[in-house]
C-alpha cells in the first residue's frame, strides 16, 4: 500500500471521478473557416478521432499553487512517487506520436534526458534514460485507447477523454468562439460545473476542426482569470508517423523489468481497501479507508513538504484539488475545498 495517496493524485487532478455533462446551445455562424456545429456535433467529432494518426509537440504548464518538488529524492523518499508528482505538477515539453488507438508514443523531454511511454499493440514500454531503466508490460487483449500509463495520460487527447467519459447533467457544455491552436482551426468546447461546491471553474477543450483530435485542454479554477493547468500542442501534424517510432528496443546496458500480469498479482492486491465516493459530479469526494496512508507515507519528507496540518490530519490544498490524510490514516480527495473533505471525514 506504499504511496497509495500519491497514486491517487493524477486521477483526482485529471479528474476521472468528476462527471461532466448536459449539451447546450449551438455555435453562432461566421466563426473562422469551420462548419457550424453544435456541442453534440463536436462531441461526436472527438469520439470519432480515436483512429486518427498524428504527431506533434505538447507543452504542459501547471500553476496549482503547490510548493516546488525537491530536485532529488532523499533516502526516505520513493523516487518513482516523486517522478509521478513531478510529471503532473511541473511544466514539461513532450513529443507525441499516434497511429490510431493502439500505437502511441509520448517522449517527455528533460534536461539532458528523456522519459518515454510507447504502446505498440499489446506491448507497452516505459523508459527513463536518466536511470537507464526500462519496464515492459503486455496489455490484455482488446485493451482500449484509454490504457495509457504515466506521461501519456497527460496529453490533450487523454485528458479530454477523461473529462468527456463521464458526461452527466452536473455540467453545462457549450461552444465558445473558435480558436487557433498550433496553427489549426479548432472548436472550443467549454465545460462548466453547475455547482459552486467545486474548486473547478471551467474546462476548455480545443478540438481540431478537421481531425477531431483534442489540441488543448485548459482547467481554470473558480474565480480565476487564467488556467491552473493546461496541456496544449505547440505544433501538430495529421501525417501518419513512421512505424519505426513505435518499435522500441532498450539500449545496451539498460535494466529491464516486467510487472506481473493480472493473473499473477499477489493475493494481497485483491484485498487492498476499495475507495468509496460521496457526493455527485464535480463535488464528488473519494475516500480510502483507515490504513490507506501508512507510516511509511506520512513520515516521508515529500509528504511533509506538500501538506499542511489541519484539524483532524494533514491536507494538500491547491487551486483545483484538495487531499486530506486523517489522523487515523484515511485519505479523502476531490476538486473541493479542504473544509468539504473535513466535513466528509467527520
Amino acid at each position: 500500500m506504499k504511496h497509495r495517496w500519491v497514486r491517487w493524485l493524477p486521477a483526482v487532478v485529471v479528474p476521472a471521478v468528476i462527471a461532466v455533462g448536459a449539451i447546450a446551445a449551438p455555435l453562432a455562424a461566421g466563426a473562422a473557416d469551420l462548419p457550424v456545429r453544435t456541442p453534440s456535433d463536436v462531441l461526436r467529432l472527438v469520439a470519432s478521432s480515436g483512429s486518427q494518426a498524428f504527431s506533434g509537440t505538447v507543452e504542459q504548464t501547471s500553476s496549482l499553487g503547490l510548493p516546488d518538488l525537491p530536485k532529488t529524492s532523499s533516502s526516505a523518499s520513493d523516487s518513482s512517487a516523486t517522478n509521478t508528482l513531478e510529471l503532473l505538477l511541473a511544466d514539461h515539453t513532450a513529443k507525441v506520436w499516434a497511429d490510431g488507438a493502439t500505437r502511441q508514443r509520448v517522449q517527455v523531454l528533460d534536461q539532458l534526458a528523456e522519459r518515454d511511454v510507447i504502446r505498440n499493440g499489446s506491448d507497452v514500454w516505459l523508459y527513463d534514460s536518466k536511470g537507464e531503466k526500462a519496464t515492459h508490460a503486455t496489455l490484455p487483449e482488446h485493451a482500449g485507447a484509454s490504457t495509457a500509463p504515466d506521461a501519456s495520460a497527460m496529453t490533450p487527447e487523454q485528458l479530454a477523454q477523461r473529462f468527456l467519459a463521464s458526461v452527466d447533467p452536473s455540467t453545462s457544455v457549450t461552444l465558445a468562439d473558435n480558436v487557433t491552436v498550433a496553427g489549426r482551426n479548432a472548436y472550443d468546447l467549454v465545460l462548466k460545473p453547475r455547482t459552486d461546491a467545486t474548486l473547478v471553474g471551467s474546462v476548455s477543450i480545443a478540438v481540431d476542426g478537421s481531425t477531431g483530435v483534442p489540441l488543448r485542454v485548459s482547467v481554470t479554477a473558480r474565480g480565476a482569470g487564467s488556467p491552473a493547468f493546461e496541456a496544449a500542442f505547440s505544433s501538430f501534424s495529421s501525417d501518419r508517423p513512421d512505424p519505426a517510432l513505435f518499435a522500441f528496443t532498450p539500449p545496451p546496458g539498460a535494466s529491464v523489468s516486467q510487472p506481473p500480469s493480472r493473473g499473477e498479482e499477489s493475493p494481497r492486491h485483491s484485498g487492498e481497501p476499495k475507495p468509496t465516493v460521496t457526493g455527485d459530479g464535480w463535488a464528488a469526494i473519494v475516500t480510502l479507508p483507515a490504513g490507506s496512508a501508512p507510516a511509511s507515507v506520512t513520515s516521508d519528507p515529500l509528504f511533509g513538504q506538500l501538506t499542511q496540518p489541519v484539524a483532524g490530519g494533514r491536507a494538500l490544498s491547491s487551486s483545483l484539488l484538495s487531499v486530506l490524510v486523517t489522523d487515523d490514516g484515511r485519505v479523502l480527495a476531490g476538486a473541493v475545498p479542504v473544509s468539504a473533505l473535513q466535513a466528509a471525514a467527520r
